[in-house]
């Protein structure tokens, strides 16, 4: 088993930051080198990638609605990934998920398909 638990979320004023963690820990983890993604879900929408990051940390990628403002890291040794999210806008306002991909094929590593755990999503409301 894998369990992926998200924290960090809250209210905000547009313009401020919040900075988002997501830990990972299971058995299947020990000794694996796997990515990480972020997504978001606003109401009423479908779910969204934001980002996603390799194991070493040298390969990141965003949604071009996010670049320049988010920044994705992870600190192995914790076993966290963080989303530090600045400047942020009222349309940022969603559920956040972090995602552990192990099995899914590594082409689907910027939609939902690439993952195969997922926490259970932390709430970010960006006030206007």
């Amino acid at each position: 088993q894998v369990q992926v638990t998200e924290s960090g979320g809250g209210s905000v004023q547009a313009g401020g930051s919040l900075r988002l963690s997501c830990s990972a820990s299971g058995r299947l983890l020990v000794g694996s080198r796997y990515p990480m993604g972020w997504f978001r879900q606003a109401p009423g929408k479908e779910r969204e990638f934001v980002g996603t990051i390799d194991w070493s940390g040298d390969n990141v990628r965003y949604a071009d609605s996010v670049k320049g403002r988010f920044t994705i890291s992870r600190d192995n040794a914790k076993n966290t990934v963080y989303l530090q999210m600045n400047t942020l806008k009222p349309e940022d306002t969603a559920v956040y998920y972090c995602a552990v991909a192990f099995y899914a094929p590594s082409n689907q590593i910027l939609t939902e398909r690439g993952y195969d755990y997922w926490g259970q999503g932390t709430l970010v409301t960006v006030s206007s």
